[in-house]
């Protein structure tokens, strides 16, 4: 790899609580708390840029879902006006289904990386990520790994940083600010995803857990899914139709949609892909 590649954290794992019981949790997405026991792993500071992620395709001949697929979703929000009509989905409108939207054109045909180097990767479906760990040696991150690595050593809190969505007036992370989906603010700086290293880190040096874009994690998701003997390095069920993701996106509001908090989880189908999805890897420590 260059030197682009985004700093490795090694963890010691341990005795953690995983979900909240606490408001304002969504009762039909599975966060009930439960403790587990994590061995020692290692997980990247950041998600991966769209500049690490070149490397891979230029390295590999790799193509993506939304390229072999010819669409992915795009927010209709960062559409130009003058952009032919496309289907949305039907329960959330503001996604539009994009022809030539792919991760070299976030925004669809007309749109380019430009300077967006550093900021993460997104159109990428969950394979699309299990490639690029292959290929740089690692892997995803378990579900319980990634909320370990959010919390930053706070037990219980709801963000990566305290209880506080915006403590003493700072924002921590790029969420939509303002009304969603009409009009945002940009109070916190951005209106689509903001850098891999934009804002402070957590307490154990990651950077932007909640927020941004989704991350796949490794495990399959099934909200009902409980083993409770299954405490020790946990995974989701042995098989299933969605793959967990976490940490919610810039486009996550208190009106519809609070999953910018670390006990927050959502599935998705593994080749599946939107302009608010990415991820980072994950390695054990003998890897």
């Amino acid at each position: 790899m260059s030197g682009s590649e985004s700093k490795r954290i090694e963890l010691e794992g341990g005795v953690f609580t995983i979900g909240s019981a606490a408001p304002p949790g969504y009762p039909g997405d599975g966060e009930e708390p439960r403790e587990v026991e994590l061995d020692p792993f290692l997980i990247d500071a950041e998600a991966v840029s769209n500049a690490r992620f070149a490397e891979f395709v230029e390295a590999t001949g790799h193509e993506t879902d939304a390229e072999r697929y010819g669409w992915s979703f795009v927010f209709a929000g960062l559409l130009p006006d003058d952009f032919p009509d496309t289907r949305g989905v039907a329960r959330a409108p503001w996604w539009r289904q994009v022809s030539g939207a792919d991760w070299r054109h976030p925004e669809g045909p007309q749109s380019e990386l430009a300077e967006s180097a550093e900021h993460p990767v997104v159109h990428v479906s969950w394979t699309d990520a299990l490639a690029y760990c292959e290929w740089s040696a690692a892997r995803l991150p378990s579900e319980a790994e990634w909320e370990f690595a959010a919390r930053g050593g706070l037990a219980g809190k709801v963000f990566p940083w305290g209880d506080e969505l915006e403590p003493g007036g700072e924002h921590r992370m790029n969420v939509w600010q303002g009304e969603f989906p009409p009009h945002n603010t940009l109070a916190d700086g951005y209106y689509g995803t903001a850098p891999v290293g934009a804002y402070e880190p957590n307490g154990y040096g990651l950077y932007n857990a909640t927020g941004n874009v989704w991350e796949w994690t490794a495990d399959w998701f099934d909200a009902g899914f409980r083993v409770e003997d299954s405490r020790r390095n946990p995974g989701g069920p042995p098989r299933g139709e969605f793959r967990a993701q976490k940490g919610g996106s810039y486009l996550c509001h208190h009106s519809y949609c609070m999953r910018y908090r670390v006990a927050a989880r959502q599935g998705n189908e593994p080749d599946s892909s939107a302009g608010n999805v990415g991820f980072r890897c994950a390695a054990d420590p003998d890897g």
